[in-house]
């Protein structure tokens, strides 16, 4: 049996955080992985998450549900994927975070949409991110933004 350990301390869950966060991106940024490195992306998104609901703030917290979220949308698993999304545009209205990061709560409801075959709400979803892009105030996070909104509307 392996020895049990101390509690986890702030800058370990941070590095989790960070590390597992940026494995995620790596992993769905391929379009060849295998059904246990999904399993593995599912995982990581949620561990890294767990680590900022340690040490983070709410822009961590939201940012790791949105995470979540692409990564289920991904997989086209929609029900977590919308939960997930919920919470990150909860996090942001809770919290006052704009810009970049509410124009992306809305892209990440408008991909669960999309990936749940309901393309109105998908739709309002998407007008409601570029609405939100419109207000962002570094033009190449504005432009970023609209990229990403275009491979949710080939989903519709």
């Amino acid at each position: 049996m392996a020895e049990a350990r101390g509690p986890i301390d702030e800058t370990a869950h941070k590095e989790l955080a960070i590390g597992l966060f940026n494995r995620v991106w790596s992993l769905l940024d391929r379009t060849d992985r295998t059904v246990d490195e999904d399993d593995t992306m599912v995982h990581a998104a949620h561990a890294s998450r767990y680590h900022w609901g340690e040490v983070g703030t709410p822009l961590e917290f939201e940012r790791g549900e949105w995470q979540i979220s692409r990564v289920y949308s991904v997989l086209k698993r929609p029900q977590p994927a919308l939960h997930h999304a919920r919470r990150c545009l909860e996090i942001c209205q809770a919290n006052g975070i704009g810009d970049f990061d509410l124009a992306f709560a809305y892209e990440a409801l408008a991909r669960a949409y999309a990936v749940a075959g309901e393309a109105t709400t998908s739709q309002e979803f998407v007008s409601l991110a570029e609405r939100a892009a419109e207000a962002i105030e570094d033009e190449g996070n504005r432009e970023y933004t609209r990229s990403e909104l275009a491979p949710v509307k080939d989903l519709l």
